[in-house]
């Protein structure tokens, strides 16, 4: 079985400071000591009624706080009176009054202190105002205090559970704590972190990255998931929009609607962001997903208010299922892939469950409890954190392509020089094709025609000297003929070419000569060189009838460590010492040089008075083959 990598070190970090963050999180919220002074009030006698004073004459019974209306008032829609007594102690200091903490009142209230109103809502008539989430705190005038009992009396207005979307903002009171303003002032403000303060900064902070990674993933769609992902945190965010606007401008029934309506939309980015993430697109999900999201809300506007929280509760269970699948299904296929994400991935998706599971057990009870609140900062922490993982992934990214256009950019020049190279080559080639062609037109012509009248001029001509120099312009003819063919010679067959005409030249000069050449020798020469050293030869045999005054010649050829060698060995008077100045000027000395030269080889003339001529003729056999 393959072994499964680790988790990276990069994974191994942003978990380590979501743990931190967290652990930093619950130490700065950690609730302040208790107050000794203060009371906690965990009954009411309660009663329903819309009168200015608590209805005498209403029936009235007993309930524990917290309350909860669809558990204590089913179907109620309020408003509901709490009456509390207590016995009001004097207080330790004249600048510390007692006041009333409410942490979980929903939807606005009223509170009378024996008989008189101390503190009223600012919206206690429909649409109410939402101060679900913002703990209240009233300060009780010691005025109105009586040395013995004390009556409380207050006013909840509120929405039953039918007509919301979450219980959290079903009509309700929670526990209440009676004592000194400072101590209550601290648990408010603790409260208020926990309930209000973080969810804003965390919404805040959702919206802001989520925009921006929306925009990133629209504008780049290679990396669709990075929309999503952005669509999926700017809906978290306006889930949220409760905390920031407690009173809507809109009709209860149509803001409750509004908000079931971002459910769809966020389980919609949600799994397709788990699905793109993943590396799989599915049609069928891009198709029902966005219907989904028209049904639910036409459905609930169809049944009508009364009928809202049962059906957002089934749509909610449905669209669990539905990420439940998305996460199971991206988990595995990163599993298979050997993802370096798998681990953080799973560690936030585990974790966003827990806080899900701990959101539904809090939807039973009365009122949300403090592991719910912090639940409720879990996901948004959570989702920060993976947005900050997406966003090293995208800068890696961006670093990988950029070296890769580096790269590609690198190669493209050096197949672009490749090319050039390759055109001037197929230039030069075409060139030589042309100039090949060129030369063995010349040469056709140069045999047809020229040849021809050389060769009447040779057979017709009554004058010695005229057939003499016509025989040797027209070998001379055939000789440059046979450069421009191109063709090339073996080298068994030159000599035997060589020596035919230079045996014959010395003989009709009353010479006697000596050629000394291996029997078969397998290299060639190309036509050039096959030219060129014909002319030397030639070149210096002519010296040797012309000049030498030698009766004996020796021819010598030989191929040595690659090259060709030809020496020329006379008896003749040498060359005199006031020619020996002029060596490269007389006799084609310097002629016979410059053709080796062209050939990369080199010839050598060494003479002295009464001692003869050497001619030394050295050719690299490679050179000799590869030049035209």
């Amino acid at each position: 079985m393959p072994r499964r990598r680790s988790p990276p070190s990069s994974t191994r970090l942003l978990l380590s400071i979501g743990l931190w963050l967290l652990a930093g999180m619950l130490l700065a919220l950690a609730p302040p000591p208790a107050a000794a002074q203060a009371l906690h009030i965990d009954s009411a006698l309660s009663a329903e009624g819309d009168d200015s004073r608590f209805p005498e004459g209403a029936p009235a019974r007993t309930v524990a706080l917290p309350d909860d209306w669809s558990r204590s008032h089913p179907g109620s829609s309020g408003p509901v009176w709490y009456r509390v007594r207590f016995n009001a102690a004097p207080a330790p200091q004249a600048d510390d009054p007692l006041a009333l903490l409410a942490t979980h009142v929903c939807a606005s209230f009223e509170v009378q202190l024996n008989g008189h109103v101390v503190h009223r809502g600012t919206q206690m008539d429909e649409p109410y105002t939402m101060d679900c989430d913002h703990p209240q705190l009233v300060t009780l005038p010691a005025a109105l205090l009586r040395a013995g009992v004390n009556q409380l009396d207050l006013k909840v207005v509120g929405y039953p559970l039918a007509q919301v979307g979450s219980r959290h903002r079903a009509g309700a009171l929670s526990a209440l704590a009676l004592g000194p303003l400072p101590q209550l002032q601290a648990r408010q403000r603790w409260r208020t972190a926990v309930q209000v303060t973080m969810p804003q900064a965390l919404g805040a902070t959702l919206l802001l990255t989520g925009g921006f990674m929306f925009v990133l993933g629209f504008f780049n769609r290679r990396e669709s998931h990075l929309a999503y992902f952005g669509a999926l945190s700017v809906g978290w965010a306006l889930l949220g929009a409760r905390l920031w606007l407690r009173d809507w401008p809109l009709p209860q029934p149509a803001a409750e609607l509004l908000l079931a309506s971002l459910l769809p939309l966020v389980t919609w980015a949600g799994v397709q962001f788990l699905l793109r993430y993943a590396g799989a697109r599915l049609r069928w999900v891009d198709v029902g997903l966005p219907l989904q999201a028209l049904l639910m809300p036409l459905s609930l506007a169809l049944a009508g208010a009364s009928w809202l929280y049962p059906l957002v509760t089934a749509w909610a269970a449905l669209l669990a299922l539905e990420a439940v699948a998305a996460a199971v299904f991206h988990l595995r296929r990163q599993w298979r892939g050997r993802s370096a994400s798998f681990w953080l991935m799973a560690a936030l998706l585990a974790a966003m469950a827990v806080s899900a599971l701990i959101e539904v057990w809090a939807q039973r009870v009365s009122t949300p409890s403090m592991l719910a609140r912090l639940a409720q900062l879990m996901t948004p922490l959570l989702l920060v954190l993976m947005g900050l993982r997406l966003v090293q992934q995208h800068g890696q990214a961006l670093r990988q392509a950029e070296a890769g256009r580096a790269l590609l950019e690198q190669r493209v020049r050096e197949a672009t020089a490749e090319i050039e190279r390759n055109f001037r080559q197929l230039s030069e080639l075409k060139i030589e094709q042309v100039t090949e062609r060129e030369r063995k037109r010349i040469a056709a012509d140069l045999h047809d025609d020229l040849g021809a009248k050389l060769l009447t001029i040779v057979h017709t001509s009554e004058n010695d000297r005229i057939s003499t120099l016509a025989r040797e312009a027209l070998e001379e003819m055939r000789l440059s003929v046979r450069g421009l063919t191109g063709r090339a010679v073996r080298l068994a067959d030159a000599l035997g070419d060589w020596r035919a005409e230079v045996v014959s030249r010395l003989a009709q000069a009353g010479i006697e000569a000596d050629w000394s050449a291996p029997e078969d020798l397998p290299q060639t020469l190309s036509a050039r060189a096959y030219v060129q050293t014909t002319r030397i030869l030639r070149e210096a045999t002519s010296n040797i009838i012309k000049h030498s005054g030698a009766s004996y010649c020796s021819v010598q050829c030989q191929v040595a460590d690659g090259d060709f060698q030809l020496v020329v060995q006379d008896n003749g008077e040498g060359i005199s010492s006031e020619a020996d100045g002029r060596l490269d000027r007389g006799h084609g000395m310097a002629t016979m040089k410059q053709r080796a030269k062209q050939l990369q080889g080199q010839c050598l003339v060494e003479s002295g008075p009464g001692f003869g001529t050497v001619i030394r003729l050295t050719l690299p056999l490679d050179r000799a083959l590869e030049a035209s």
